[in-house]
């Protein structure tokens, strides 16, 4: 039986009188790859950043990996919670946000430094690992300014992939590349899947969702409308609202 290690239960969102999500339930299992998809503003990005609390949920309950969280009065108390979500979680971003000071292996080995206290003999060698798994290891002592957008959301993902997390989140990480870009930062998220990394993924890249999902999650106006295997939710959608969606993008 798979290991559930994402269970998100009746989650909403609010700022305010306006509603993110809505009643969101979603879970993913140890080596999954579930594409989020939906409109811009349907709460993707909100939910994935709820999911490692960079956003802090109105209601609802997060469970990453055995820690679970009840949203409530005392969340802010349980810090110790949280960063054991967030040390099981990567997440990489639209905007790559590299330190433009730090070269390339600097950006990487900072998180397993600081926040783990590895030795920087130690950071290293695993950065360099993963530099070259992403096909950058002759960058390490460049500069994120003489990086193309490619090579700085790759850096992005060998710095995610640096603090050994279990679930790698990503929020639209192509959506700031040209368009001849976009195809090496997907190659290196496929070789991820083929190595068996759980992943979530907000994208509107198709191909890439029809490829390597397990399961295509459309979300509309803060709801999960549609949960299913690509090959059903392209090809023959259950709710009007996908295929109208998918009648657009495809």
């Amino acid at each position: 039986m798979a290991t559930e290690v994402i269970r998100v239960e009746n989650l909403d969102k609010r700022y305010g009188a306006l509603e993110v999500l809505r009643n969101v339930s979603l879970s993913v299992t140890k080596g999954e790859v579930v594409v989020l998809f939906g409109r811009s503003g349907s709460g993707k990005s909100t939910l994935l950043r709820c999911i490692n609390f960079l956003e802090e949920p109105t209601a609802g309950i997060i469970d990453v990996g055995g820690v679970r969280m009840e949203v409530g009065p005392a969340l802010r108390a349980r810090r110790e919670q949280i960063n054991q979500i967030r040390r099981r979680c990567g997440m990489v971003f639209q905007e790559f946000n590299l330190f433009p000071h730090l070269s390339v292996l600097e950006n990487v080995i900072e998180a397993p430094c600081t926040v783990k206290g590895e030795s920087r003999k130690v950071a290293s060698d695993r950065a360099r690992e993963l530099l070259a798994r992403v096909g950058l290891e002759e960058k390490a002592d460049e500069y994120p300014i003489r990086l193309s957008g490619g090579q700085k959301q790759r850096v992005a993902i060998a710095r995610a992939l640096a603090m050994q997390p279990d679930i790698m989140l990503f929020d639209e990480p192509t959506s700031a590349l040209d368009p001849e870009l976009i195809g090496e930062v997907l190659s290196a998220m496929r070789d991820l899947a083929k190595d068996g990394m759980t992943m979530v993924v907000v994208t509107h890249e198709m191909g890439f969702a029809r490829e390597v999902a397990n399961r295509m999650v459309f979300m509309h106006e803060g709801e999960l409308i549609e949960d299913g295997p690509p090959s059903r939710v392209i090809n023959s959608p259950s709710d009007e609202r996908t295929r109208r969606f998918l009648e657009a993008v495809l």
